[in-house]
């Protein structure tokens, strides 16, 4: 394992490189040792599942050792044409799989959807995801599967977030999804995000294919929040610091950090403009802290949240 330190810091770095075992799929770092490997490059790797093919998305780096999940897995070897000709064998078996399982949950008639099928590289285990309402018992179903594939047999079941990973398909923006096509895995997303953003609560608009928010919600999460520390909140009353008139704040617009206020004119009437948040002053906080929203059912929306 090759180690680096930071000078006058103290800080350990290991060297690793970053593999992919499935398309948009989490990337796993493991020890390159002394081989050559580069960004591109077919390797064969140890696993707790055991030997895998996978792709190096990352090439050799030296990151800080506490980012590292101990024991870290060694590259076995640059993956050679047979490496290469078994994987492929292994997908195509995987398509057959596929029908035989489906044939056998019909038997057993199971209230479960088939989703996908995985052989690990050394064909020691061969999982099935699958996605059902509830609890599934389908150990007859294991039994049946593990006479006629002769190997461990593994049934997982997945969520909807997952299952729409592994379909794939075009978004409600009308571009591949984001999870099938480059995110490696999932981060939170809620309602608050969207209510920042100022978008609509329509569960129709802020929900993918998976039934669940759009993961997009997330990407102008931290920027929106940023923005909404230097503007006051809804129902907030202020002052306009240029001219000294007083008001109160009606909307925001945290994307341009501009407030929409009701300002008193000289002649008693009042008048809507837009002003940035930082020629605002508050003179007086809002009693209910709340952001405007359109009416909704939130017992649904928060059902979007998983």
């Amino acid at each position: 394992m090759d180690y680096c330190a930071r000078k006058g810091m103290g800080i350990l770095m290991i060297k690793v490189v970053g593999v992919r075992f499935k398309p948009a799929g989490k990337i796993y770092f493991f020890d390159p040792e002394k081989k050559w490997i580069k960004k591109g490059d077919s390797v064969i790797v140890e696993t707790v599942r055991g030997i895998e093919f996978g792709e190096v998305v990352t090439g050799p780096k030296f990151i800080k050792e506490e980012e590292i999940i101990s024991p870290l897995k060694k590259v076995l070897r640059i993956a050679t044409n047979e490496d290469k000709a078994k994987n492929a064998e292994n997908k195509r078996k995987e398509q057959e799989s596929y029908e035989i399982c489906l044939k056998k949950i019909n038997e057993h008639n199971l209230n479960m959807k088939l989703v996908d099928i995985e052989y690990t590289f050394d064909n020691n285990k061969v999982i099935f995801y699958f996605t059902a309402e509830g609890r599934v018992d389908f150990r007859e179903l294991v039994k049946d599967l593990a006479s006629v594939f002769r190997t461990r047999i593994e049934l997982r079941q997945i969520g909807v977030r997952d299952e729409a990973k592994m379909l794939g398909g075009l978004g409600p923006c009308g571009r591949p999804m984001c999870c099938s096509s480059y995110l490696g895995e999932f981060y939170p997303v809620s309602i608050k995000m969207a209510k920042e953003q100022k978008l609509s609560l329509n569960p129709s608009k802020i929900s993918g294919i998976c039934s669940r928010l759009m993961c997009c919600l997330n990407y102008e999460h931290q920027v929106y929040e940023e923005n909404m520390k230097e503007l006051p909140d809804v129902g907030d009353r202020i002052e306009d610091k240029d001219t000294k008139r007083t008001g109160v704040v009606i909307d925001i617009n945290p994307l341009f950090k501009t407030a929409r206020v009701k300002l008193k004119k000289d002649d008693g009437t009042e008048e809507i403009v837009d002003i940035e948040g930082s020629n605002l002053t508050v003179i007086e906080a809002a009693a209910v802290k709340n952001l405007q929203v359109e009416e909704i059912d939130f017992a649904l929306l928060k059902e979007l949240e998983d």
